[in-house]
């Protein structure tokens, strides 16, 4: 009895190949992978933003890509254009300094920009539209210079071109940085590509 059993087993075996079932395959089906990234928030209402103040977008890296994301920063009336655009600048670079939301976390957002940054306004062989920053560009992560770029380039901090005018604490003269399409898909591998101004 026992030699029929041990012979059928081949036979059972192979009657469960036929039939599609793989008598040794271990179900590898528990849901979508964990590392998958969704990159998508739900729409703030557009009244709570406007009553939290300016309506602004900082650029945060999601995937490989950088993605627009919806702040809102303080800034009084009556500000003069040139103060305005530094203080913009500012408020902008803290928010991308900042830890993500819970939300934001939960979508897949990270930042590369550190935090303890400041920026200065022009000096006076600059341009009018310069920005300076406490940290040279050249020493920012391809990750974080990208993101600056990206996100002052579409603020009130710049002229709206694409383009903003970076320099660091030293006496070097600022340069003109792009926010390219490349650079918003391939931050980590293609830089800003900057160009040197004329004097102020």
């Amino acid at each position: 009895m026992t030699v029929r059993r041990l012979l059928a087993l081949p036979v059972l075996a192979a009657l469960l190949t036929g039939c599609g079932i793989r008598a040794t395959e271990v179900p590898t089906d528990f849901g979508p992978a964990p590392s998958r990234v969704r990159c998508s928030l739900s729409e703030p209402d557009a009244s709570t933003q406007a009553a939290r103040g300016l309506a602004v977008q900082v650029f945060l890296l999601c995937g490989s890509s950088l993605v627009a994301v919806d702040r809102a920063l303080r800034v009084e009336d009556g500000t003069a254009d040139s103060e305005r655009r530094v203080l913009v600048a500012q408020g902008l670079l803290d928010e991308l300094a900042a830890t993500p939301s819970h939300a934001e976390k939960e979508a897949g957002y990270t930042t590369d920009v550190r935090g303890g940054i400041t920026v200065s306004p022009p000096r006076p062989a600059d341009p009018a539209d310069a920005l300076r920053l406490s940290t040279p560009p050249r020493d920012l992560t391809s990750y974080a210079l990208a993101q600056l770029v990206c996100t002052f380039s579409d603020s009130a901090a710049a002229e709206g071109d694409g383009s903003v005018i970076l320099g660091g604490p030293a006496a070097e003269r600022p340069r003109r940085y792009e926010c390219t399409a490349e650079v918003r898909t391939r931050p980590g591998s293609t830089e800003p590509p900057s160009s040197e101004v004329a004097e102020g």
